[in-house]
């Protein structure tokens, strides 16, 4: 099954426009951004000083008056004065243009696909002979690996997608079940290699050796790969596996007795003969 899921890796990530960086990530963009409720320790302070000079203001006194008795610059007082708002005396400040402002979609492009190598990103630009610098990528990157939410979530392993295919539903946790159940929506040969799971557990669990032949040429009809090889196998030893299917015989009972055996010789490799060895295995 693991070879089946890594033959479509890339179904495991997901195109949807959801993948591309949020708004909120994409930094220095070139256009101006809505500062109409800016935020920090100098907005604070803005506002702290907004509010007594128009409260003096309305008392009657004169902006010289005002400005001795908070002790600050007249120019200051003034300034705050003009304001009808506090938020009127931030200076929203409008990003300068850059040679790297064209370059920009490609690179949140990139970077969200994963490829966040600055001397990579690079030289793709420069193949592209865009007129850029190493310094001003790198920058621009820095950007984005601080930015909240700038990289979509990692896409599942294909080891973690072998485990949502081969264990059991009831196993598995609300989250996974919508993960596999949304890569299962986006590749189809997924969807048809995890009824094929499906269909061979419960060929084990009920022991329904007499369905093995119909799920075997189905499997061999998809021609999925790891699968395909499998099925083959169980044709092959089709005898044996149905056996194991039909008859309550079984070798359980003799693989402690052989694993046992088996974890003697390791320990003995090298540094002793058969002698002891049987000596172990008779007196244990």
């Amino acid at each position: 099954m693991e070879t089946c899921i890594a033959a479509h890796r890339d179904c495991l990530r997901n195109p949807s426009p959801s993948a591309v960086l949020p708004q909120a990530a994409r930094l220095d963009s070139g256009r101006p951004r809505d500062d109409s409720t800016p935020v920090g320790r100098r907005t604070e302070r803005k506002k702290a000083a907004h509010a007594p000079v128009h409260g003096l203001l309305a008392q009657g006194h004169s902006r010289r008056a005002i400005a001795r008795h908070l002790g600050w610059g007249l120019s200051t007082v003034l300034r705050y004065s003009k304001a009808a708002h506090w938020q009127d005396t931030t200076r929203k400040n409008r990003p300068r243009p850059s040679r790297l402002d064209p370059c920009k979609p490609y690179l949140e492009r990139r970077f969200t696909e994963g490829c966040t190598g600055v001397t990579r990103l690079h030289g793709e630009l420069v193949a592209k002979r865009a007129p850029v610098t190493y310094g001003m990528i790198r920058a621009y990157v820095a950007t984005l690996r601080g930015a909240p939410s700038a990289a979509p979530p990692r896409p599942p392993t294909v080891r973690q997608v072998t485990g949502w295919m081969t264990r059991h539903p009831a196993t598995l946790t609300a989250e996974d079940r919508a993960d596999r159940k949304e890569v299962l929506a986006r590749c189809p040969e997924l969807d048809t290699a995890a009824g094929h799971v499906r269909d061979f557990g419960e060929i084990l669990t009920d022991r329904l050796a007499s369905t093995l032949p119909i799920w075997i040429d189905a499997v061999e009809a998809g021609q999925l790969p790891g699968l395909t090889g499998f099925a083959l196998h169980l044709l092959r030893d089709r005898d044996a596996v149905t056996a194991g299917l039909t008859l309550d015989r079984s070798s359980a009972s003799i693989e402690g007795p052989v694993n046992r055996i088996k974890k003697f010789e390791r320990q003995l490799y090298g540094r002793a003969g058969f002698e002891l060895l049987r000596k172990m295995i008779l007196f244990q």
